[in-house]
């Protein structure tokens, strides 16, 4: 297997056999010719819903970098992770984390009601928390964020992966933020990962896209690949390139930006506006630890700062930012901010002196500059 920058660089394509085009191109067609007794000229291209050619390229080369037996790709974060879940069966038990991405967590706790699904909430704070959440009842599905949006919390994917599976559970892990640069869930143990490729995987701020791989072609993943069919949810061929496209400087974005996020950090923590700087990278990280062991080549460009003054200060801190864009996702090229609180509404359990930062590629000098002047009473 080739270092995860070259296959990357290359996105799975090294030149056309007809034409010795370097890059791939795109097949729009929504159907396929079959031949003079009605079979497919090719076996497995009858309709484009169910596959096609830009989809599966993506495919391919986010399997091989999780090092899963197979990857789906949908037409948004949430429906590849609404299609994880869709596979549980009513009077099934669901176990997620108390701090998630909180559309998603929203999504859960409401089709759990409708569907006869039962939840339970671990904190990612407390290490024994889970394992005591999945001794007080069977479970089928564990969910994992690692690191958790947008507080940072680092499950131990392998540790949660052994009592899940000692429960009778799968597991699954959102590593979204971590890309599969910097963790590989299914070589921890892990049953499925999940990617919004939206974000650090896309990077370029113009691709909605979602990805599932699994460890294993189980009877959930059959489920998994047929609720993408049914539902006709397959991300777009033209969007697929590009977010193909977008993969090929996966691997200097992501070294750029988990740069640009450590300096920050390090900048800020200590500051005397600065209650706690939230990065695992930093040495005063309470899970720092296992974020040392479970993350490689860098800790991701995700952090987030809570300020002195409260929600108002906050906020006002955040409307002085001049280059960094109040904006919502992550892992583009340019700088995001976020006040969590203030987006999720009265119902967050984000502390609402907490601003998400989302380090892109810029000048991290420029980068620190623009949060200290926004922060000059």
């Amino acid at each position: 297997m080739l270092e995860a920058a070259s296959l990357l660089a290359h996105a799975g394509h090294q030149k056309d056999t007809q034409t010795g085009a370097v890059v791939p191109a795109i097949q729009l067609s929504s159907t396929f010719a079959r031949d003079e007794m009605g079979e497919p000229y090719a076996a497995d291209r009858i309709y484009a819903r169910d596959q096609s050619d830009n989809s599966e390229q993506v495919e391919a080369v986010i399997c091989e970098l999780e090092g899963g037996a197979a990857t789906r790709l949908f037409g948004s974060g949430m429906a590849a992770a609404t299609a994880l879940v869709q596979t549980l069966r009513p009077q099934e038990h669901l176990v997620i984390p108390t701090v998630m991405y909180w559309t998603l967590r929203n999504w859960m706790v409401d089709f759990c009601q409708q569907w006869n699904i039962d939840l339970s909430f671990y904190d990612s704070d407390d290490p024994a928390h889970l394992a005591q959440v999945l001794g007080n009842k069977k479970a089928h599905m564990v969910w994992v964020e690692s690191p958790a949006n947008p507080t940072w919390q680092v499950v131990d994917i392998a540790a949660a992966a052994a009592l899940a599976h000692d429960n009778g559970a799968q597991l699954v892990v959102d590593a979204t933020v971590m890309t599969p640069l910097l963790c590989q869930p299914l070589r921890l143990g892990a049953d499925y990962v999940f990617h919004s490729a939206t974000k650090y995987l896309n990077g370029h701020s113009d691709v909605v896209a979602g990805l599932v791989t699994c460890a294993q072609e189980d009877a959930r993943w059959q489920r998994v690949t047929a609720a993408r069919a049914n539902a006709g949810s397959i991300l777009h061929p033209l969007a697929s390139w590009l977010l193909l496209r977008g993969m090929r400087t996966l691997a200097i974005r992501v070294e750029r930006a988990s740069a640009n996020a450590m300096a920050f950090a390090r900048h800020f923590e200590g500051h005397p506006q600065v209650v706690m700087v939230q990065y695992p990278g930093l040495p005063s990280h309470p899970h720092y630890e296992i974020a040392q062991r479970q993350f490689t080549g860098g800790f991701g460009g995700m952090l987030s700062i809570r300020f002195r003054g409260g929600r108002e200060r906050t906020a006002t801190i955040m409307g002085r930012l001049q280059l960094m864009v109040r904006a919502t996702s992550l892992g583009g090229t340019e700088s995001l901010v976020e006040h969590r609180a203030l987006i999720e509404g009265p119902e967050s359990l984000v502390p609402d002196d907490l601003l998400r930062f989302s380090m892109g590629i810029e000048n991290v000098q420029d980068l620190i500059a623009d949060l200290e002047q926004a922060l000059i009473n």
